[in-house]
Protein backbone atom coordinates (compact mmCIF):
# COMPACT_ATOMS: atom_id res chain seq x y z
CA UNK A 1 0.00 0.00 0.00
CA UNK A 2 1.08 3.72 -0.64
CA UNK A 3 1.45 6.31 2.00
CA UNK A 4 -2.02 7.71 3.28
CA UNK A 5 -1.02 11.17 2.14
CA UNK A 6 -1.06 10.23 -1.63
CA UNK A 7 -3.60 8.11 -1.77
CA UNK A 8 -6.15 10.55 0.01
CA UNK A 9 -5.12 13.48 -2.98
CA UNK A 10 -8.32 11.66 -4.49
CA UNK A 11 -9.69 9.98 -7.30
CA UNK A 12 -8.95 12.05 -10.09
CA UNK A 13 -5.16 11.64 -9.00
CA UNK A 14 -4.91 8.41 -8.25
CA UNK A 15 -5.62 5.46 -10.58
CA UNK A 16 -5.64 2.75 -7.84
CA UNK A 17 -7.67 4.40 -4.99
CA UNK A 18 -10.78 1.98 -5.91
CA UNK A 19 -8.55 -0.77 -6.06
CA UNK A 20 -6.83 -0.26 -3.06
CA UNK A 21 -9.61 0.39 -0.88
CA UNK A 22 -11.41 -2.40 -2.32
CA UNK A 23 -8.24 -4.49 -0.41
CA UNK A 24 -8.97 -2.49 2.94
CA UNK A 25 -12.52 -3.63 3.35
CA UNK A 26 -11.33 -7.14 2.43
CA UNK A 27 -9.38 -6.94 5.27
CA UNK A 28 -10.51 -9.51 8.03
CA UNK A 29 -9.81 -7.06 11.19
CA UNK A 30 -11.80 -4.10 9.10
CA UNK A 31 -14.70 -6.68 8.48
CA UNK A 32 -14.95 -7.57 12.06
CA UNK A 33 -14.67 -3.76 13.31
CA UNK A 34 -17.65 -3.18 10.76
CA UNK A 35 -19.66 -5.91 11.85
CA UNK A 36 -19.31 -5.51 15.40
CA UNK A 37 -20.26 -2.04 15.08
CA UNK A 38 -22.72 -1.59 12.30
CA UNK A 39 -26.08 -0.69 14.81
CA UNK A 40 -23.03 2.48 15.74
CA UNK A 41 -21.58 3.83 11.98
CA UNK A 42 -24.36 5.00 9.33
CA UNK A 43 -22.34 4.59 5.53
CA UNK A 44 -21.58 7.91 5.87
CA UNK A 45 -19.84 7.50 9.23
CA UNK A 46 -17.82 4.60 7.29
CA UNK A 47 -17.23 7.09 4.14
CA UNK A 48 -15.86 9.31 6.38
CA UNK A 49 -14.16 6.99 8.28
CA UNK A 50 -11.84 5.08 5.25
CA UNK A 51 -8.82 7.66 5.66
CA UNK A 52 -8.46 5.87 9.14
CA UNK A 53 -9.19 2.33 7.69
CA UNK A 54 -6.82 2.63 5.14
CA UNK A 55 -4.40 3.98 8.18
CA UNK A 56 -4.94 0.92 10.22
CA UNK A 57 -4.56 -1.83 7.78
CA UNK A 58 -1.13 0.03 6.05
CA UNK A 59 -0.10 0.47 9.90
CA UNK A 60 -0.76 -3.32 10.59
CA UNK A 61 1.02 -4.41 7.33
CA UNK A 62 4.49 -2.75 8.45
CA UNK A 63 4.27 -3.99 12.01
CA UNK A 64 3.64 -7.59 10.34
CA UNK A 65 6.28 -7.23 8.26
CA UNK A 66 9.01 -5.51 10.20
CA UNK A 67 8.74 -2.21 8.71
CA UNK A 68 8.94 1.58 10.03
CA UNK A 69 5.76 2.41 11.52
CA UNK A 70 4.20 5.58 12.63
CA UNK A 71 4.87 4.25 16.11
CA UNK A 72 7.56 1.72 16.82
CA UNK A 73 6.54 -1.54 18.93
CA UNK A 74 2.96 -0.32 19.00
CA UNK A 75 0.10 -2.15 16.94
CA UNK A 76 -2.70 -0.61 15.58
CA UNK A 77 -6.62 -0.58 16.69
CA UNK A 78 -9.70 0.03 14.89
CA UNK A 79 -12.23 2.32 17.88
CA UNK A 80 -15.34 4.28 17.35
CA UNK A 81 -15.11 7.40 18.90
CA UNK A 82 -18.01 10.04 18.93
CA UNK A 83 -19.54 8.39 15.57
CA UNK A 84 -16.24 8.60 14.44
CA UNK A 85 -13.76 5.56 13.20
CA UNK A 86 -10.79 6.32 15.04
CA UNK A 87 -7.47 4.19 14.97
CA UNK A 88 -5.35 3.74 18.59
CA UNK A 89 -1.88 2.24 18.75
CA UNK A 90 -1.63 0.08 21.69
CA UNK A 91 1.80 -1.77 22.91
CA UNK A 92 2.80 -4.94 21.08
CA UNK A 93 3.28 -8.15 22.80
CA UNK A 94 7.23 -7.45 22.51
CA UNK A 95 6.79 -4.31 23.98
CA UNK A 96 4.99 -5.65 26.91
CA UNK A 97 7.85 -7.79 27.22
CA UNK A 98 10.45 -5.99 27.11
CA UNK A 99 8.54 -2.87 29.67
CA UNK A 100 8.09 -5.56 32.10
CA UNK A 101 11.85 -6.58 32.02
CA UNK A 102 13.20 -2.81 32.59
CA UNK A 103 10.67 -2.50 34.73
CA UNK A 104 12.02 -5.25 36.86
CA UNK A 105 15.74 -4.02 35.93
CA UNK A 106 14.98 -0.75 37.44
CA UNK A 107 13.71 -2.11 40.66
CA UNK A 108 17.11 -3.20 41.55
CA UNK A 109 19.78 -0.36 41.64
CA UNK A 110 23.13 -1.54 41.33
CA UNK A 111 26.10 0.15 42.66
CA UNK A 112 29.39 -0.83 41.35
CA UNK A 113 27.95 -4.31 41.06
CA UNK A 114 29.00 -7.08 38.56
CA UNK A 115 26.87 -7.06 35.52
CA UNK A 116 25.73 -10.53 35.82
CA UNK A 117 24.08 -9.98 38.81
CA UNK A 118 20.98 -8.60 36.36
CA UNK A 119 20.39 -12.49 35.43
CA UNK A 120 20.77 -13.93 39.01
CA UNK A 121 17.88 -16.45 40.19
CA UNK A 122 17.37 -18.92 42.06
CA UNK A 123 16.64 -21.52 39.51
CA UNK A 124 20.24 -20.61 38.37
CA UNK A 125 21.51 -20.65 41.64
CA UNK A 126 24.16 -23.62 42.60
CA UNK A 127 22.81 -24.68 45.42
CA UNK A 128 24.36 -28.41 45.17
CA UNK A 129 26.49 -28.55 48.29
CA UNK A 130 25.60 -28.66 51.94
CA UNK A 131 27.85 -25.59 52.31
CA UNK A 132 25.66 -23.56 50.50
CA UNK A 133 22.29 -25.21 50.95
CA UNK A 134 21.25 -23.26 54.65
CA UNK A 135 21.92 -19.78 52.96
CA UNK A 136 19.93 -20.67 49.78
CA UNK A 137 17.18 -21.51 52.00
CA UNK A 138 16.95 -18.31 53.77
CA UNK A 139 16.64 -16.36 50.69
CA UNK A 140 13.66 -18.60 49.90
CA UNK A 141 12.26 -18.02 53.57
CA UNK A 142 13.22 -14.17 53.06
CA UNK A 143 11.35 -13.69 49.85
CA UNK A 144 8.55 -15.68 50.75
CA UNK A 145 7.47 -13.77 54.22
CA UNK A 146 8.80 -10.07 52.75
CA UNK A 147 7.19 -7.89 53.25
CA UNK A 148 5.57 -8.60 56.43
CA UNK A 149 3.88 -6.87 59.54
CA UNK A 150 7.31 -7.48 62.03
CA UNK A 151 10.26 -6.81 61.66
CA UNK A 152 12.25 -9.23 59.08
CA UNK A 153 15.96 -8.79 59.36
CA UNK A 154 18.09 -9.88 56.28
CA UNK A 155 21.06 -11.98 55.86
CA UNK A 156 24.64 -11.88 56.70
CA UNK A 157 26.24 -14.34 54.04
CA UNK A 158 30.11 -14.96 55.48
CA UNK A 159 32.43 -17.31 53.56
CA UNK A 160 35.27 -17.20 51.38
CA UNK A 161 36.12 -16.17 47.57
CA UNK A 162 33.61 -17.51 45.03
CA UNK A 163 31.30 -19.29 47.06
CA UNK A 164 28.10 -17.42 45.36
CA UNK A 165 27.58 -15.08 48.12
CA UNK A 166 27.23 -12.22 45.49
CA UNK A 167 25.25 -13.76 43.06
CA UNK A 168 22.73 -14.76 45.95
CA UNK A 169 22.19 -11.31 47.21
CA UNK A 170 21.49 -10.56 43.05
CA UNK A 171 19.45 -13.88 43.27
CA UNK A 172 17.09 -12.59 46.10
CA UNK A 173 17.31 -8.73 44.84
CA UNK A 174 15.70 -10.27 41.92
CA UNK A 175 13.02 -12.21 43.00
CA UNK A 176 11.96 -9.53 45.16
CA UNK A 177 11.80 -7.40 42.08
CA UNK A 178 9.63 -9.58 40.57
CA UNK A 179 6.70 -9.19 43.37
CA UNK A 180 7.60 -5.46 42.84
CA UNK A 181 9.82 -4.69 45.28
CA UNK A 182 12.48 -1.92 45.54
CA UNK A 183 16.14 -3.31 46.42
CA UNK A 184 19.68 -1.33 46.48
CA UNK A 185 23.29 -3.31 46.09
CA UNK A 186 26.33 -1.94 46.74
CA UNK A 187 29.85 -3.03 46.61
CA UNK A 188 31.10 -1.39 49.94
CA UNK A 189 34.70 -0.94 48.87
CA UNK A 190 33.87 0.95 45.89
CA UNK A 191 31.27 2.82 47.24
CA UNK A 192 33.58 4.07 50.23
CA UNK A 193 35.82 5.18 47.41
CA UNK A 194 32.81 6.90 45.75
CA UNK A 195 31.69 8.70 49.07
CA UNK A 196 35.65 10.01 49.40
CA UNK A 197 35.39 11.53 45.80
CA UNK A 198 32.08 13.22 46.88
CA UNK A 199 33.97 15.51 49.67
CA UNK A 200 35.33 17.78 46.81
CA UNK A 201 31.65 18.53 45.08
CA UNK A 202 29.84 18.31 48.32
CA UNK A 203 27.43 15.70 48.25
CA UNK A 204 28.50 13.11 50.47
CA UNK A 205 24.87 13.63 52.41
CA UNK A 206 23.21 13.10 49.59
CA UNK A 207 25.20 9.81 48.24
CA UNK A 208 24.79 8.48 51.77
CA UNK A 209 21.11 8.76 52.53
CA UNK A 210 20.24 6.94 48.42
CA UNK A 211 21.87 4.16 50.11
CA UNK A 212 20.54 4.59 53.60
CA UNK A 213 16.95 4.92 52.99
CA UNK A 214 16.91 2.26 50.68
CA UNK A 215 13.69 0.00 51.03
CA UNK A 216 16.04 -2.95 51.06
CA UNK A 217 20.10 -2.59 50.86
CA UNK A 218 22.12 -5.45 50.36
CA UNK A 219 25.95 -4.57 50.85
CA UNK A 220 28.64 -6.54 49.62
CA UNK A 221 31.98 -7.39 50.80
CA UNK A 222 31.79 -5.34 53.95
CA UNK A 223 35.57 -5.73 55.17
CA UNK A 224 36.98 -5.76 51.97
CA UNK A 225 39.08 -2.75 52.84
CA UNK A 226 40.28 -0.94 56.05
CA UNK A 227 38.30 2.14 56.40
CA UNK A 228 38.76 5.88 57.30
CA UNK A 229 37.34 6.86 60.87
CA UNK A 230 34.78 8.99 59.18
CA UNK A 231 33.97 6.17 56.56
CA UNK A 232 33.38 3.62 59.12
CA UNK A 233 31.52 6.04 61.85
CA UNK A 234 29.77 8.73 59.80
CA UNK A 235 29.04 6.86 56.54
CA UNK A 236 28.39 3.15 57.46
CA UNK A 237 28.10 3.88 61.13
CA UNK A 238 25.18 6.51 60.34
CA UNK A 239 23.74 4.18 57.18
CA UNK A 240 22.72 1.17 59.71
CA UNK A 241 21.89 3.27 62.70
CA UNK A 242 19.30 4.77 60.64
CA UNK A 243 18.20 1.40 59.21
CA UNK A 244 18.33 0.03 62.68
CA UNK A 245 15.50 2.48 64.08
CA UNK A 246 13.49 2.46 60.85
CA UNK A 247 13.52 -1.42 61.01
CA UNK A 248 14.48 -1.72 57.14
CA UNK A 249 16.28 -5.10 56.15
CA UNK A 250 19.76 -4.79 55.24
CA UNK A 251 21.80 -8.11 54.02
CA UNK A 252 25.52 -7.82 53.89
CA UNK A 253 27.93 -10.38 52.41
CA UNK A 254 31.70 -10.63 53.73
CA UNK A 255 34.69 -12.65 53.64
CA UNK A 256 34.86 -12.04 57.16
CA UNK A 257 32.54 -13.62 59.50
CA UNK A 258 30.61 -11.45 62.07
CA UNK A 259 33.38 -11.84 64.68
CA UNK A 260 36.20 -11.21 62.57
CA UNK A 261 34.32 -8.24 60.95
CA UNK A 262 34.41 -6.76 64.37
CA UNK A 263 38.49 -7.30 65.12
CA UNK A 264 38.58 -5.52 61.70
CA UNK A 265 36.41 -2.85 62.24
CA UNK A 266 37.94 -2.33 65.55
CA UNK A 267 41.25 -0.98 63.68
CA UNK A 268 41.09 2.22 60.89
CA UNK A 269 43.02 2.76 57.82
CA UNK A 270 45.23 5.28 60.32
CA UNK A 271 46.08 2.19 62.73
CA UNK A 272 43.86 3.74 65.17
CA UNK A 273 42.02 0.75 67.30
CA UNK A 274 39.01 1.83 68.51
CA UNK A 275 37.27 -1.54 69.94
CA UNK A 276 34.06 0.42 71.23
CA UNK A 277 33.11 1.95 67.85
CA UNK A 278 33.43 -1.38 66.13
CA UNK A 279 31.56 -3.29 68.86
CA UNK A 280 28.74 -0.46 68.58
CA UNK A 281 28.56 -0.94 64.54
CA UNK A 282 28.13 -4.48 64.88
CA UNK A 283 25.50 -4.11 67.38
CA UNK A 284 23.27 -2.69 64.39
CA UNK A 285 25.04 -5.69 62.19
CA UNK A 286 23.60 -8.26 64.57
CA UNK A 287 20.48 -6.71 64.67
CA UNK A 288 19.71 -5.78 60.88
CA UNK A 289 20.66 -9.88 59.60
CA UNK A 290 21.42 -13.55 60.90
CA UNK A 291 24.71 -14.79 59.74
CA UNK A 292 25.26 -17.88 57.37
CA UNK A 293 28.60 -19.38 56.83
CA UNK A 294 28.61 -20.39 53.19
CA UNK A 295 31.33 -23.16 52.25
CA UNK A 296 32.08 -24.89 48.70
CA UNK A 297 34.83 -24.79 46.55
CA UNK A 298 35.53 -21.43 44.54
CA UNK A 299 32.63 -21.44 41.53
CA UNK A 300 34.59 -18.78 39.77
CA UNK A 301 37.17 -21.71 38.67
CA UNK A 302 34.39 -24.17 37.85
CA UNK A 303 35.17 -24.64 33.97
Amino acid sequence: MEPINNLLRGKSQNKNYDKIFQEVFADADVKKFLSDHHDQLTEDDIKRGRSKLYEFVHEKHLVQNGGASVAPGYTPRLVVSAKQIDVTYVPTDQLLRQQAIQAKRNRVSRRFMPKFIENASFDNYYSNNEGRAEAFNAAIEFVSHYPQKDFLPGIYLSGSFGVGKTYLLGAIANELADQGIKSTLIHFPTFAVNMKSAISNNTTTQERDTVMKAPILMIDDIGADALSAWLRDDVLGVILEYRMQEELPTFFSSNFTMDQLTDHLAQDSSGNVEPLKAKRIMERVRFLSREIHMVGPNLRQRG
